[in-house]
Parts: structure tokens; sequence; C-alpha cells
């Protein structure tokens, strides 16, 4: 896959950062608008006031009693989500997948000193290793350049000063732990037949931390309470795998498709305009995180397979697909190499889920979604306002 052509193709380049840095510029950019920034604030529940004839306002109750009221709270608080489970009124833990990651960084000035591992940092390229049940990868850019769509296993950090190092192995963490420290011997030993240039890797590591990996499917019927003064976005609505790399990238999506759903309201507050808003943003995400929770599952299948048919399947599609080149394929291109649309077991070409998961524009889809309920409405008589 050669990203400088999809860049072109794509008209944006592909960018990789910390995502302490993204946290940090995020956090800046609201507190520039205005936004009051409240720490150590646990949410234990929401509950809703009344603020006139057709408007309702959600509070935040806080773990020390203080409470906190708005038109709207959205719950962002991650995969164990306390916002999910206050809006489903019941107990909702996220679902095993049966992985688990190890997280480390490497220096990248150790790793220089080694001719064979040099070239992780100096030739910007990805690299896969796929075995049973386990994988691993490299994906190393220059400085600030941004990959979001691959899969992030091993990539440069902070102008290149560190080597994030991320390795997927069967879940062996106890029931009641998420995250535990790792031992860094038994990390080297389910890698120690591998390629020599992984073990190079891990010997660099002086520890390491055990992350469980969870799934959350889409929460039926809605994201969002009745009364439209309270919803759901990220991991607490539609956690992924990391196998996509793209869980991030949803929960930026999501944020992006409420702000400008929200935006149209033009600073109404009432009840039915409200949510009309979360209705279009429901609409708009719901189809797209569900598809990218079910193919990072499909993706846990293809990397981890066991030597034998199916494994000699995939690396045969993966070559088939190979040979496609870097534009997408037309029907009768597919049909002459017996292959299908979506069939490519390297998930971010156009045949696997590029087509869909790269070339997404979140103003079109607002755009889109709007008039569709507003047709609905209008069909049903009533009138819906916005800014449009």
């Amino acid at each position: 896959m050669d990203f400088h052509a999809y860049a072109d193709q794509l008209g944006t380049p592909f960018w990789d950062f910390h995502r302490a840095n993204l946290h940090l510029e995020l956090l800046n950019r609201a507190k520039e608008l205005g936004a009051d920034i409240t720490t150590n604030a646990r949410v234990v529940d929401v509950q809703y006031e009344s603020a006139g004839e057709g408007v309702t306002r959600s509070i935040a109750v806080l773990g020390d009693g203080r409470r906190r009221s708005a038109d709207l709270i959205v719950g962002a608080d991650g995969i164990n989500s306390k916002c999910r489970e206050i809006l489903l009124g019941k107990p909702d833990p996220p679902l095993l997948t049966g992985d688990l990651a190890y997280r480390l960084l490497l220096n990248t000035e150790d790793m220089i000193k080694d001719p064979e591992l040099r070239g992780f940092i100096e030739d910007p390229q990805v690299n896969y290793w796929m075995g049973p049940d386990a994988h691993a990868g490299t994906l190393s850019l220059p400085p600030l350049s941004l990959q979001l769509t691959s899969h992030k296993v091993n990539y440069v950090l902070r102008g290149g000063k560190l080597f994030n190092m991320v390795l997927l192995v069967p879940d062996d963490l106890p029931a009641d732990a998420n995250t535990l420290a790792g031992n860094v011997d038994e990390m080297r030993a389910l890698y120690q037949n591998w390629d020599p240039r992984i073990s190079k890797l891990l010997l660099l590591c002086d520890s390491v931390t055990k992350w469980r990996l969870c799934i959350r499917p889409g929460l039926d019927p809605t994201w969002s309470h009745a009364s439209g003064a309270f919803t759901i976005l990220g991991d607490a609505a539609h956690a992924t795998l990391p196998y996509l790399a793209s869980g991030a990238g949803m929960s930026l999506e999501d944020g992006h498709v409420l702000g400008l759903c929200l935006g149209k309201l033009n600073g109404t507050t009432t009840d039915a305009q409200k949510k009309t808003a979360l209705d279009v943003y429901e609409r708009c995400r719901r189809r797209r995180t569900e598809r990218v929770v079910a193919r990072g599952t499909t993706q846990q299948h293809l990397y981890h397979v066991h030597d034998g048919p199916d494994q000699i399947a995939r690396d045969d599609l993966l070559r088939a697909y190979t040979r496609l080149g870097n534009s997408p394929a037309t029907k009768d291109m597919l049909v002459d190499a017996g292959l299908k649309d979506e069939g490519d077991p390297f998930p971010w070409r156009w045949e696997g889920c590029g087509k869909w998961l790269l070339t997404y524009i979140c103003e079109d889809d607002v755009e889109a979604r709007w008039e569709e309920v507003a047709r609905e409405a209008k069909k049903d008589g009533v009138e819906v306002r916005a800014v449009l």
C-alpha cells in the first residue's frame, strides 16, 4: 500500500502524533473557546428537570454531591462508561474479546545503534507480522506526519525520540483486572521464535503494561435519553478492537458530527429541537461505527489464524489484492481477478475498508441526514427548523 498514492487520491495527508499531544491541543482549544474545565469530578448520576414547557435540562450529580446542570450532557467517558450504564439504568460491562495488548515505549537512540533496527526509524514503512493467536507490526513515519488509518502497533512519536510498540496476544489477565504491569521476560518468550528483529526490539524494553481488549457493540435502541438532554459518544457507545486503528478517529468524528448538528439549532434548546439534532447525529454515526466494530473483530481472526488452509487462503488474498495496485479497482477488474469488494484482508486498502473508511466527510453526512429527517417530518406534518 503506497500511502503517498492514497494521500493524493484522498486529497489529504496521513499524519501520526502522540495521543497526549492531541489531548493537549484539544484542551487548549476548548479553553480558547471559553470552556470551564473541572477535574476530579466523577459523575455518579444524571437527573432531569423541567425548565419550562417543552424544555428539559439535565443535571450531572457528582460523587461529592455537587450538581451541574446543562441543556445537554454528553457522556464521553470511555469503554468503562458510567454514563452508558446511567442511560440504560443497569450495569453494562464491556465484552471480552480474548485478546490483550502489551504496550511499551522504546528510545529511538538505542534503536539507531543497531543496523538491523535503524531502518525502522530512518526508512518510513509499515510492517506486519502475523502468527497463530498473535500479531505484531511496525509503523514508522517521518516526524510530524500522520497515519490515522494504519494499524498502530509500533510507530515513532514526538519528533522521532520515542518508538511506541504494541504486541497483541491471548488474554490471560485475572477477571478483576483490565490493566496490569506486565512481565518483560514473559512477553519476550511469546515472540522468541518470530523475526529476530522483534526479539531485538524487546530486549530494549525495561517495563511493559498489559491491557485487556474489550468491545462495546451498538447500543439499542438509541444512544440518547428520550428528553434529548443526555447522550453518549465514542467508546462509551461503540468501543472496538484496535485492529482497524479507528477507535480514536471514530470518537473525533462523533464529536464533530454532534457539534455540527447542535450548531444547526442556532441556540434553541427545546426538547423537540435537541431530539432532532440527536436523531441526525445518531443516524450519521450508528451504521458507520457498527461497521468499524464488526470489521475490527473480523481482523482479529484474519491476523491470528493458525498455519493451514485458512492461513494459506488469507496470504493468497493478500497477494492477489496487492496486484490490483493503489487505485480503486473497477467491478470488471475484481470479477476478472476472482475477487470481491471489501474482501482484502489488509483493511485500509481500497478493496478492504478504504472506500468507506477513508473517504467519510462529516459535513456531507450531516447535510444529507438532516434533509432526510426534514423530509420525514414534513411528511408527518412536523416542521424542522435549523440554520442551513
